[in-house]
């Protein structure tokens, strides 16, 4: 039995009217991915990326094209099962960790099985363990506001991981945080995908963007990847 397409973007278009006029925002995208892949989509502000992003993560739909995520066609789903898909399939990670500051980081990490139904013993053992991968089994009792940047963020990339989602999906997750912290946080990314995580990075820095194991460009709607790209 062949196993499903994991990640396949094909003729990928988004257009939006504004007023008379129609804005093409992607032009064109083609994307392949396999399990394990460490991909930054490194492009300038207003280039594109945003978006696409947000069709990578099921927050928006192509205008016309091709999305596969795990054999499931994107296009084809309506708002209830695009909320499935983001729920199981999908760990965000925001440049702002969004931890909610009532929740110590325990609490926070479970809120996604909580929403997907788990038991409460299972939910929490399931928490204490990302916690301990991020390297914070010390800081489960913190609240936010007693974490550091750098803290927050782990706590926010435990919280991505907990339901097992196919592909972690970065939102310029240094773009907060001082050279030092964000250099630690580059490194657990490296750590969680020598793991088998799949890690799609978007960013405007092609000093993180170097981190990923493949670098594809997006200027004005147009995705490229050029030969050479990809990094050791």
């Amino acid at each position: 039995m062949t196993e499903p397409v994991f990640f396949h973007m094909a003729g990928i278009h988004k257009v939006y009217p504004m007023g008379d006029e129609q804005v093409h925002v992607l032009k064109d995208v083609n994307l392949d991915l396999e399990k394990g892949d460490y991909l930054s989509v490194l492009g300038p502000s207003g280039s594109g990326k945003t978006t696409l992003m947000n069709i990578i993560g099921c927050l928006d739909t192509a205008s016309a094209g091709e999305y596969v995520l795990e054999g499931y066609d994107i296009g084809e789903m309506d708002e209830v099962e695009l909320a499935r898909i983001r729920s199981r399939e999908i760990g965000f990670i925001f440049q702002n960790s969004q931890l909610l500051p009532r929740l110590n980081a325990l609490k926070n990490v479970e809120l996604p099985l909580i929403y997907a139904g788990v038991s409460p013993r299972e939910r929490r053992q399931r928490a204490r363990e990302m916690l301990e991968k991020v390297g914070l089994s010390r800081r489960m009792e913190h609240y936010p506001n007693q974490l550091s940047g750098g803290q927050q963020q782990r706590v926010a990339i435990a919280r991505a991981m907990v339901g097992n989602p196919a592909i972690l999906l970065a939102d310029e997750p240094t773009g907060a945080l001082d050279q030092k912290t964000g250099r630690q946080v580059m490194d657990l990314f490296q750590a969680l995908n020598r793991e088998g995580r799949t890690i799609i990075m978007i960013t405007h820095d092609m000093n993180i963007a170097a981190c990923a194991r493949r670098t594809v460009h997006i200027v004005d709607g147009v995705l490229t990847e050029r030969a050479g790209e990809a990094h050791g």
